[in-house]
């Protein structure tokens, strides 16, 4: 019965960590840019010419 509540307690600290994790992220600008991804595939890419 122990382990159990061991593993619940341990469960909702890795929770913590990922919603830790993802409230950082956010905050650190990493959901900034939303509309460059999805038009990225129409943009032509630069092909280099040799001289």
């Amino acid at each position: 019965m122990n382990i159990i509540f061991f593993l619940i307690v341990l469960s909702l600290l890795v929770a913590l960590g990922f919603l830790a994790a993802f409230f950082w992220a956010v905050r650190s600008g990493q959901y900034d840019d939303d509309y460059t991804p999805s038009v990225r595939m129409l943009f032509d890419d630069e092909t280099k010419t040799e001289k």
